[in-house]
């Protein structure tokens, strides 16, 4: 018999989109999902306040790392919504509850640089990243 039948696939029970529940085989592991299954999931702090939820997940694809999680935050159907990019080191994932948790006040959220939808940043800008790695107390990885 080979490995295969012999190890069940795994179900994901990390993420699923909208927050719905298992998703099966989203990738090889429950430390592994798809993008897409994040999307929509709250984003909470560590007084269990909803944050926001996730808009997007910002790859930097020479590295092959996540970069930032886009925090959607306040509006109603995407109108008067601001967006945060949170770096992905700052979060930590709460399989059980299917969200991430950022250790930061929801005033300090409030205050952190933001951007709308028609106006994203240039990520790629190194001014840019370490103001945003240094707001949230995160030392950017290097390359």
């Amino acid at each position: 018999m080979s490995q295969a039948e012999q190890d069940p696939p795994r179900t994901n029970t990390a993420f699923a989109p909208g927050g719905a529940g298992p998703k099966t085989l989203l990738g090889p592991a429950p430390e592994m999902t798809g993008a897409d299954a994040l999307r929509g999931n709250d984003v909470v702090n560590r007084q269990d306040e909803v944050l926001g939820s996730i808009k997007e997940i910002m790859l930097d694809v020479d590295s092959g790392r996540v970069g930032y999680a886009v925090v959607s935050y306040g509006g109603f159907l995407g109108m008067g919504e601001k967006l945060f990019a949170v770096p992905w080191q700052a979060l930590t994932r709460d399989s059980k509850h299917k969200r991430l948790i950022l250790d930061l006040d929801k005033d300090r959220l409030k205050g952190a640089p933001g951007f709308d939808n028609s106006r994203w940043p240039d990520m790629a800008d190194r001014t840019w990243v370490n103001a945003i790695h240094t707001y949230y107390g995160i030392q950017p990885y290097s390359d």
